[in-house]
């Protein structure tokens, strides 16, 4: 601690070359001066040990990195040594703003080095940190920091720091800041734009007509290519920091071994969960603004989060998108043919089907005792009141799907017009779906005309208009007509049925359009949710918000069951929950979790059914 402190003394109080030497260099004394950190937490779990691991390598070979040759370290939270006069008398550490400066630490170091301050990173000393062990927290971790930095890139801060920065120490800025966040943004969005870009080509018919052309379908260079780009998604290149940093410190042999064991604990899938994370969080900080604090509680402890929970952090960050880019792969997959059967397909389809996985399971896939079957009866039950249960003043969103869901919203409510804007023009890429799927069906046959989308449109508002009816009867008529509603509803249900049967029978309708119908009218459905969503006040005065709930309820219901269903499907294999607690978490956590099950005892269904 003495040499660290010995940094601080000015360098005219050494009379010797090398103080000469730094005089003239231009060398002036630290302002902020970091060391480095041993995270301890890393023998917990196996998404400890990732995280233990990438921020080793960041507090350690990264931040030697940023303070020489780059030049551009701040402060990240880490237990750095300040020069307390310096900053007192320009203007302090803290910022007013809870919301704009969430990242309070990167500030500090903004406010130092645009004041004239000198930053660096020598390891004197280390100290011991702890991270969060749990996906959950680490999720919440993460989507703060990237709310942070969403709202430092709309910053004055940044700004300056870009105007006053030479042009390489520019680059270096932006790379180690917002340049991380911006470049997983665009990463994501070039998914969505590839494969929009094969829905247009295959439904438009374009696909099937450059197909016939030899040097299309035939393209060896395209294949190659496709080939090493598959190669660097999988994350081997983002893993290289942390497999130097611990060649350096413990040898390459034990570096090897380290990244082969995270590969077989499915490192790469937690990585690319996390990718969605960020993205989503940074996304709509940039177009909505809205940070806020999220207490993660760096707890000490993994334990078994419910589905309902899990549904609650993960539903707009991971699961919607996942079944987006579900559906456009099962639509290329049905309707494309320029790849079918070659290597080419499989290497342009599999990278996101990987990400498409991670983004729908992994919350399941790294939760304690996420594949235990009575963890799996507990859960189904919590899920049902919680997506049931009306709203209210004074219902928590943990307790009601309607306040979870109006919370959901409140970005919109404190976003500009341009926000709005440009929220309504991405919802409008999900009624595409419609306009090119229903020139597909069989009964269609082949018909170009505009008449074939219309009457696609009244099959929708015929359906909104039974669940309104059915919404409104239910308010109305329930309670004093219970026999008369039933009725109705029995009627509606068989009317139901005999369209579709007619359909099967007299038009011929193939299981096939039933899948492109499905296909075609539920994304149209949710884009016109998310407008609903975006023009809330406009919607609340035509009277119609009840509506659009009951049909935001439904799609939510949906979406669970289509979560909860395979993963309950794989409870009822005891070796699948052994597994996941010798794959995930170490030996020491697995033998505590077998012995809690066997002192807890069987459960008490008579508290079960008084609660």
């Amino acid at each position: 601690m003495r040499n660290l402190l010995e940094e601080f003394l000015p360098w005219k109080n050494f009379q010797n070359d090398r103080t000469k030497e730094l005089e003239n260099r231009g060398v002036k004394n630290p302002t902020i001066l970091g060391f480095r950190e041993h995270i301890f937490t890393g023998s917990v779990s196996s998404l400890a040990w990732f995280m233990s691991n990438q921020e080793t390598s960041f507090v350690t070979i990264g931040q030697r990195l940023l303070a020489s040759p780059l030049k551009v370290r701040f402060h990240y939270g880490h237990p750095d040594v300040f020069d307390r006069l310096f900053h007192l008398t320009r203007g302090g550490i803290s910022k007013a703003s809870t919301i704009i400066n969430l990242s309070e630490d990167i500030f500090a170091g903004f406010n130092s080095t645009l004041r004239g301050g000198n930053i660096t990173h020598h390891e004197y000393i280390q100290v011991g940190k702890g991270r969060d062990v749990g996906l959950n927290q680490i999720s919440q971790f993460e989507a703060k920091i990237a709310n942070g930095n969403g709202e430092q890139t709309m910053s004055r801060d940044i700004y300056r720091l870009g105007h006053r920065f030479d042009f390489f120490r520019m680059l270096s800025c932006y790379f180690t800041t917002i340049g991380f966040y911006f470049s997983n943004l665009i990463t994501v969005l070039i998914v969505y734009v590839f494969l929009y870009g094969r829905l247009y080509l295959v439904l438009s018919g374009l696909e099937e007509a450059m197909s016939e052309e030899p040097e299309i379908r035939d393209n060896k260079p395209l294949q190659v290519a496709l080939a090493s780009q598959s190669f660097v998604q999988i994350g081997y290149l983002m893993a290289l920091p942390m497999v130097m940093e611990i060649g350096l410190e413990h040898g390459f042999s034990k570096a090897f071994t380290d990244f082969v064991l995270m590969q077989l604990q499915l490192a790469p899938i937690f990585f690319t969960f996390s990718l969605g994370t960020k993205t989503h969080y940074f996304g709509r900080t940039l177009l909505h603004g809205g940070a806020e604090y999220r207490g993660t509680g760096r707890g000490f402890v993994v334990f078994h989060a419910k589905f309902a929970e899990n549904y609650r952090l993960y539903s707009r960050s991971h699961f919607i998108k996942g079944i987006e880019l579900m559906v456009l792969l099962l639509v290329y997959h049905i309707f494309g043919r320029a790849y079918e059967g070659v290597l080419a397909y499989l290497l342009i389809t599999i990278s996101i089907w990987f990400m498409v996985g991670s983004w729908l399971f992994a919350p399941f896939l790294f939760n304690p005792s996420g594949f235990e079957w009575q963890k799996i009866v507990e859960d189904w039950s919590d899920w049902k009141k919680w997506i049931l249960n009306r709203g209210g003043i004074g219902v928590s969103h943990e307790k009601s799907w309607e306040s979870w869901w109006e919370k959901e919203q409140n970005h919109l409510k404190y976003s500009g017009a341009r926000g709005i804007i440009v929220e309504i023009l991405l919802s409008l890429r999900f009624f595409i779906y419609q306009y090119g799927l229903v020139y597909h069906l069989t009964f269609a046959k082949k018909s170009k005309s505009f008449l074939v989308y219309g009457l696609s449109w009244v099959v929708i508002l015929v359906i909104l208009f039974v669940v309104k009816a059915v919404s409104v009867g239910r308010r109305k008529f329930s309670a004093n007509f219970q026999l008369v509603f039933r009725m109705i509803n029995g009627v509606i249900f068989i009317i139901s049925v005999s369209v579709l049967i007619t359909l099967v029978v007299i038009v011929d309708m193939q299981f096939r359009d039933i899948v492109v119908c499905i296909l075609a009218l539920m994304p149209s459905g949710w884009g016109l949710l998310l407008i609903a969503q975006a023009l809330k006040p406009l919607v609340v005065k035509m009277g119609i918000w009840a509506s659009v709930q009951t049909l935001a309820r439904g799609y939510e219901i949906f979406m669970g069951l289509l979560l909860f269903t395979p993963v309950a499907f794989l409870a009822w294999f005891p070796f699948v929950s052994e597994f996941q607690t010798r794959m995930l978490f170490n030996q020491a956590f697995s033998r505590g979790l077998q012995i809690s099950r066997i002192l807890g005892g069987p459960e008490d269904k008579s508290s079960r059914n008084k609660e």
